[in-house]
């Protein structure tokens, strides 16, 4: 009878649920395909939360991706549409959620009864009931996306907007005894402009007594599997191409995110028996947790927020187009990636020289100055006397309007048997990433974390360059205060330090960090490279760097990366592999720079000087002039054109269709004698369809007509070992 009694509250209060928030009805109109090319032209309609006609559904829709709840008589989500090609994604109703709490797992929403799961049909839903035992939907409401991080931008960006559209967050309970304190609530970001949802999962305990959550997976889809396969193991066979997946949960020092993930599992589905796969193993269902989190202690009183689950609908098979949705992704919802302050990356002995840089810098127009590895500053040092020297080197580059910073190593280092990592294997310190390094779950390791808010609060720095951030290391003590034991390491070890990074977000400070944090505030990341490359000569490091750029910037944005440019000795090699005297390597100098700033990538520049004659201070004045003329489309989208491979021509084109400037093409000749090449530039993205106005350099521009593949035929002559580049209008 109690049971009766909760079955028929939930069931007529659903309808005033939905009465109470106000959501509009959903217009079938609008579900019909996009026909413009959302890279091209921005999307004109906004994110909405709708209610379906018959009042059983919520519709999620932004004219680009289209998700819909069935909300009775628990949520399922029974519709996914891509709406830029009308691609379904989904073959069958899976829960919203799955908890494993103390033991024992528990599904969040979901319906049952389907019997068929290669497909879904819409009037089948009406059939599917719930299970008692399952978290039940109690409510929903609907805000405007607050923002992620209360981002403070001190620096130039392509982007200082933050993202806007509409969140909805469904609110579940249990009506089993043993979990009835705990309020669950599954939340979907639905962004302005971009074929993006964003799910993550809250956990509040209201209830006086604590829960181990074993595992909180706060994604679960049954997708249309990509290939059909007769005989194959599920890593033999592809993934579902038609969405990206991506979570703030990745590092390992890839500089990609592909391999720096850590929650993303491809399954099997062995109740959808009528797939072609004669042991049923195809990977077509898939389930979002992080694997190395399997013990975290849920306090009274305490909220547990999952990770973030960014689901980007691909409609192309097409490497570039791919790369440039999820550039597009990283420029809307994560802005501060698109700061890129021009920096020098100073090696120092003393203060002078930290003053020094600082004129250099401002005589040639760069924007900061971080302090490199190797330099005379200790961020951990916070003795005032330091504090006090270092605020008055801060004090001087503000009053010339540059910003400062520096280094700090965290992980591959040891400290101390009490405060390094504990290899669960052993027992003992060890089995880290980097061998030997410490927890930041540690008393050492919350004390960096304090010492560096510290610093940077006291000397008012701009920028921080934190070399080996978090990687991942687990931990097996029992004596670290800042997590419990090896269960929960992993996990809270992460949250110091996203916690950082976002406070030097809020507080506008600029982060270089090797690891994928993107989503967590952090600005840039290595391009790729090996150091060691830089040891060889000038000619072999411009064709290794153009190399670099092209790889690194296929999934991210100039913005997100550097490069590197030793001015100095730096991982061996002779003076052929140095710019040092500057002023005797003019010409590899500038075209080094040309190459980076050409591509709207930061390089750090390590050394003790920008210019050490006035000829080559010209160089350097002449460069960054170029680079701020030009700096918007430099900054926008690459469309790679042919990688260096030495043996001819290699470049690349930048493209903005918002901008006056819908294009700037960058091409090199690395060869010993003078070329003279005709190609096909790709104009699509540009957003031109008939004719363009193409000028070489600072020439008179000439008139060229898009042929139906929307390229254009262009004849250029380069000299010896040169580059040069051409501005389209």
């Amino acid at each position: 009878m109690k049971k009766m009694i909760i079955f028929l509250f939930l069931f007529f209060s659903i309808d005033a649920v939905v009465a109470q928030n106000n959501i509009p009805f959903f217009n079938n109109s609008l579900d019909k395909f996009t026909e413009t090319d959302w890279l091209i032209f921005p999307l004109q309609q906004k994110a909405g939360i709708y209610k379906s006609n018959d009042g059983k559904n919520i519709v999620l829709y932004n004219g680009l991706v289209k998700r819909v709840f069935r909300i009775s008589p628990n949520v399922a989500c029974i519709d996914y549409k891509n709406m830029t090609n009308g691609q379904q994604l989904l073959r069958a109703v899976k829960p919203e959620a799955r908890l494993t709490i103390d033991g024992r797992e528990y599904n969040v929403g979901g319906l049952y009864g389907q019997k068929e799961n290669a497909y879904l049909l819409p009037g089948w839903v009406d059939g599917f009931s719930k299970n008692e035992n399952d978290f039940q939907f109690v409510s929903f409401t609907v805000k405007d996306i607050p923002a992620f991080i209360n981002w403070k931008c001190n620096t130039w960006a392509m982007n200082k907007k933050q993202p806007t559209g509409k969140i909805i967050s469904f609110r579940y309970k249990s009506y089993l005894q043993e979990l009835n304190s705990l309020s669950v609530m599954v939340n979907y970001e639905l962004y302005d402009g971009l074929p993006l949802i964003v799910k993550w999962v809250s956990l509040e305990n209201k209830g006086s007594k604590s829960f181990k959550l074993n595992r909180v997976m706060n994604e679960i889809l049954a997708l249309v599997e990509e290939e059909s396969a007769v005989v194959g193991k599920p890593e033999q066979m592809k993934k579902q191409h038609g969405i990206y997946v991506e979570t703030n949960y990745a590092f390992n020092n890839a500089m990609r995110y592909d391999i720096s993930d850590q929650t993303t599992h491809w399954k099997i589905d062995p109740i959808y028996t009528s797939q072609v796969n004669y042991n049923y193993e195809t990977p077509c269902l898939l389930e979002v947790y992080p694997e190395k989190a399997p013990g975290i202690e849920l306090l009274p009183g305490e909220v547990f927020k999952s990770v973030r689950t960014h689901e980007l609908l691909m409609d192309s098979y097409d490497r570039e187009r791919r790369g440039l949705m999820i550039r597009k992704m990283y420029n809307t919802i994560a802005p501060w990636t698109t700061q890129n302050p021009i920096f020098m990356h100073l090696v120092s002995n003393n203060d002078q020289q930290v003053k020094d840089i600082i004129d250099q810098c401002t005589g040639t127009g760069y924007e900061a100055v971080i302090l490199s590895f190797g330099s005379h500053c200790n961020m951990e040092d916070t003795a005032m006397t330091k504090i006090s020297k270092w605020k008055s080197l801060a004090d001087y580059a503000h009053s010339k309007n540059i910003l400062i910073g520096s280094y700090s190593l965290f992980s591959s280092r040891r400290i101390s048997d009490e405060d390094d990592v504990i290899d669960p294997a052993t027992g003992k310190p060890g089995g880290a990433f980097f061998g030997n390094a410490p927890c930041y779950g540690s008393k050492w390791g919350i004390a960096y974390a304090t010492k560096l808010k510290y610093f940077i609060s006291q000397t008012g720095f701009d920028l921080f360059e934190n070399d080996g951030p978090y990687p991942g290391d687990v931990c097996a003590s029992t004596t670290h205060p800042g997590h419990k034991d090896l269960d929960d390491s992993q996990w809270r070890q992460m949250e110091i330090q996203k916690e950082l990074y976002h406070w030097l977000n809020e507080k506008g400070v600029y982060i270089n960090a090797p690891d994928w944090y993107f989503l967590d505030g952090t600005h840039k990341i290595a391009i790729g490279y090996r150091e060691v490359n830089f040891s060889l000569p000038r000619e072999q490091q411009m064709i290794l760097n153009r190399q670099n750029i092209n790889d690194g910037t296929i999934e991210k944005t100039p913005s997100m990366s550097w490069g590197f440019v030793p001015l100095t000795k730096y991982q061996g090699g002779g003076t052929e592999a140095v710019l040092e005297p500057l002023s005797e390597h003019l010409k590899d100098y500038e075209q080094l720079m040309m190459q980076y700033y050409g591509a709207g990538v930061q390089a750090c520049y390590r050394g003790p000087r920008l210019f050490d004659t006035e000829e080559t201070k010209r160089i350097v004045i002449k460069v960054i002039d170029w680079y701020k003329k030009y700096r918007e489309i430099l900054n926008s989208d690459i469309i790679h054109l042919r990688r260096a491979d030495g043996r001819d021509w290699d470049g690349w084109l930048h493209v903005n269709p918002a901008l006056k400037q819908k294009g700037l093409l960058m091409l090199f000749n690395p060869l010993k004698e003078k070329i003279k090449r005709t190609i096909k530039v790709p104009l699509y993205y540009t957003g031109l369809t008939t004719v363009s106005l193409i000028k070489e350099k600072e020439n008179i521009p000439g008139i060229y007509k898009l042929n139906r593949n929307y390229e254009i035929e262009l004849s250029f002559t380069l000299e010896p070992e040169s580059y040069t580049w051409f501005v389209i209008q």
